[in-house]
């Protein structure tokens, strides 16, 4: 009978040694708000000049930054403050659906490249760009801020927003629903950028899907905001 309780205890305290494992786990792989700040700040630099070598070559992509990208093709407008402003009624959705803590620092994130973006050809003049290197290079920085971004809880608002509200309320895949975005963001661009920026920005988005895939997978990162 003692031994059969002396076994009962010796379980007990395994499983209380585990538990306080996993929790002591959980809080070392959570970010702290130094963590957050840092990681914002550079995936919003990354994208901000992926972005504005983009600018640079009369690329685009998807999503609002593709919009953005059109609206500056076709008016006197620069890119920061229409991308600015056109993310403003997302984070009405986003507060709903996705929290506080992830508008806010979405909200930062996108303020930070809207400003990023028209400072950056200020301090940094770009010359002639290889097409090729631009639409690789430019998709991977970008590709690598949104990963640093997506890590800390942040992104670049917008249609992934729009995305999971859809899918709630109207049960249209989120997926779906951004390729089909992004699809008619493509078609209107045949109308405003040559034949070959629009080739080049298809190969970004490659470029940019890649950093994605690869790096960002369900369980594969700990670290959580």
């Amino acid at each position: 009978m003692n031994t059969e309780n002396e076994t009962n205890n010796t379980k007990s305290e395994t499983v209380n040694q585990s538990a306080n494992q996993v929790t002591e786990r959980k809080d070392i792989d959570k970010h702290s708000i130094i963590d957050d700040i840092q990681g914002i700040i550079i995936g919003s630099l990354m994208a901000a000049f992926g972005i504005a070598i983009f600018s640079h070559m009369n690329f685009l992509i998807g999503g609002t930054a593709g919009v953005a990208f059109l609206t500056q093709y076709t008016t006197s407008l620069t890119f920061g403050p229409i991308f600015f402003v056109i993310n403003i009624p997302f984070y009405i959705l986003a507060i709903k659906k996705l929290g506080w803590d992830f508008t806010i620092k979405t909200f930062i994130a996108v303020s930070g490249v809207s400003f990023l973006t028209e400072f950056i050809p200020k301090i940094f003049e770009f010359g002639e760009i290889n097409p090729w290197f631009a639409a690789i290079f430019g998709g991977f920085l970008i590709g690598s801020g949104l990963l640093m971004l997506f890590r800390h809880k942040a992104s670049l608002g917008g249609l992934n927003i729009l995305s999971i509200y859809v899918q709630e309320y109207f049960q249209i895949s989120a997926g779906k629903f951004q390729m089909a975005a992004d699809t008619l963001i493509i078609l209107a661009a045949f109308f405003v950028v040559d034949w070959k920026a629009l080739a080049f920005s298809v190969l970004a988005a490659v470029a940019l899907n890649i950093i994605l895939a690869i790096n960002h997978k369900p369980g594969r990162y700990r670290g959580m905001s």
